[in-house]
């Protein structure tokens, strides 16, 4: 063999080798991203979901302020609520009493700030032009009547008497409700739900990593609880009306 021969045969095997390298480092790089992918796959998120929390508040404005995005805004919202509030609840105001002494204080600011700026030789004030557009209001509209009928819908085939295990959910949630009632009034509840949803979600946006594992652990246990109150209670109530008819027949 020729010296010619033998450095061709060194580069072939050379390149070979290079090769096969190449793929086991391709192979082990598309297999450690698929262990990645499946680990970020198995780990538990709450209420199951895949999209960052952002998206499932369906990343708009509202998830902007729910999120704390613009501090501004929400602190804002936050801050306007705390102060109506406080005024019904603490100071005891009524709404028409309210209403009034607000539109008494701006109307008396804006008339002498109008009439005194010829004396004071500075511009009156600019007071916008307020309307209600009607595609935005004919969109919530629609929207509120789409629940409503939804809601009167659900109500309807729960009172036809077809799944009695819905049917005791609702009364039981209807009389949780009925008992927090009994605490609180109407709008402190409204204000400690708006609380709620301007913290526990930011919160939890902020510490996902940390409530997640806790909250795995606490799901299993409640689907273990649920699984002995099926079978000792819930699997013995019958579905409908018909059906515990046929097994008092039996």
């Amino acid at each position: 063999m020729s010296d010619h021969e033998a450095e061709s045969l060194m580069e072939k095997i050379s390149e070979k080798v290079h090769d096969l390298k190449d793929d086991s480092s391709s192979s082990s790089d598309s297999d450690d991203d698929n262990k990645i992918s499946a680990m970020k796959s198995k780990v538990f998120r709450l209420f199951g979901r895949e999209k960052p929390l952002h998206n499932v508040f369906g990343s708009g404005k509202p998830a902007d302020l729910l999120l704390w995005k613009d501090k501004k805004v929400s602190g804002g919202i936050l801050g306007g609520v705390t102060i109506i509030w406080f005024l019904f609840e603490v100071l005891e105001y009524h709404l028409l009493t309210l209403v009034c002494h607000s539109l008494i204080l701006t109307l008396a600011i804006l008339f002498l700030w109008s009439n005194a700026s010829t004396f004071i030789k500075k511009s009156p004030p600019k007071i916008p032009e307020v309307a209600i557009p009607e595609k935005p209001l004919m969109e919530i509209v629609s929207s509120l009547r789409i629940e409503i009928n939804q809601g009167l819908a659900a109500i309807r085939h729960i009172a036809s008497g077809k799944d009695l295990k819905k049917f005791l959910s609702v009364i039981a949630g209807f009389w949780f409700v009925s008992i927090i009632s009994n605490c609180c009034n109407f709008l402190t509840l409204v204000y400690i739900l708006l609380v709620l949803l301007f913290s526990v979600p930011v919160t939890y946006d902020k510490y996902e990593d940390k409530i997640d594992p806790l909250a795995e652990k606490a799901w299993i246990e409640i689907k273990k609880q649920y699984a002995v109150l099926d079978v000792k209670v819930l699997s013995k109530i019958p579905r409908s009306m018909k059906e515990l008819k046929e097994k008092k027949k039996v």
